[in-house]
């Protein structure tokens, strides 16, 4: 697609409403799942998942999987979830 077709597709108000609508669908989508998979991430303190969620961006696949698959596993070198250290700092 050259410039100029890009220019006259996005003037044609029949063409460019639904554009703009799937983007803005798409970009809300993903940081719905983003922040959701960005927060679990950080409550089970995993900073690899956290660097990896914040730096890609698929469109909230890795982050669904991430919640609904990665987060439920056992994390922090094999401890399972209720064996974690405590969120509180040592006084």
């Amino acid at each position: 697609m050259t410039p100029d077709q890009f220019v006259k597709l996005m003037e044609n108000p029949t063409t460019s409403v639904p554009l703009f609508s799937a983007w803005f669908l798409l970009v809300a989508w993903s940081l719905i799942w983003k922040g959701i998979a960005l927060w679990k991430a950080s409550q089970n303190r995993s900073k690899v998942w956290f660097i990896l969620l914040l730096i890609v961006n698929t469109m909230g696949i890795l982050e669904i999987l991430y919640i609904f698959w990665f987060s439920k596993k056992s994390c922090c070198f094999g401890k399972k979830k209720e064996e974690q250290l405590p969120m509180n700092p040592p006084q």
